[in-house]
């Protein structure tokens, strides 16, 4: 299944990450493991952030791609399924 995951980072674990030079480090291992169709780096909310759209074969995969994000960065984390236009043009077509 398609998802969005959205991690904001606490601003002084980030802070040390990228201090320590870790942060890239941790962006490219997570990168790695989903390999992301998309992935963008902004801000949310006055914070840091990232969002990286993946497939994700099973929910037990949540925790393994997670912990790392709030073990190093105290970040909130969040997956929610998404749809490209071509999802969404199927799914609207099966309407009555």
């Amino acid at each position: 299944m398609r998802v969005m995951l959205r991690a904001t980072m606490d601003t002084e674990k980030a802070n040390e990450l990228i201090r320590k030079g870790k942060l890239p480090q941790l962006m490219q291992e997570t990168m790695d493991r989903l390999k992301p169709e998309a992935a963008y780096f902004t801000t949310h909310e006055g914070s840091r952030a990232c969002y990286m759209v993946f497939d994700l074969q099973d929910s037990s995969q949540i925790p393994v791609i997670a912990e790392p994000f709030f073990m190093s960065l105290g970040a909130k984390f969040e997956i929610a399924p998404v749809m490209n236009a071509e999802d969404l043009h199927k799914g609207l077509s099966q309407l009555g």
